[in-house]
């Protein structure tokens, strides 16, 4: 799991078979001081995350099992959004 920011949309009206109305939003990986890290990425939200919000992203088989028995080809979810954190 990683920490991102949501940057942007993306709209397709043509998808693989179980990506149906599935929302996806581009998010920019982020540290703990919010500085940008990583290579941006297309996730699938369920939970209705918007754009500049931060939000806790799931990828690879982890983020198939959340559509439990639907085969749905993507390889990153958002798994929540995030009100606040702390490091000390």
């Amino acid at each position: 799991m990683f920490l991102g920011k949501v940057i942007g949309s993306v709209w397709s009206t043509q998808k693989e078979a179980g990506m149906e109305n599935l929302k996806l939003l581009i998010v920019q990986p982020i540290d703990w001081k919010d500085r940008e890290g990583g290579q941006t990425v297309i996730a699938a939200d369920r939970i209705g995350a918007g754009i500049g919000e931060k939000v806790i992203v799931s990828g690879g088989t982890p983020a198939r099992i959340v559509f439990q028995n639907r085969q749905v080809p993507i390889d990153a979810v958002i798994v929540g959004i995030v009100d606040s954190y702390e490091v000390t």
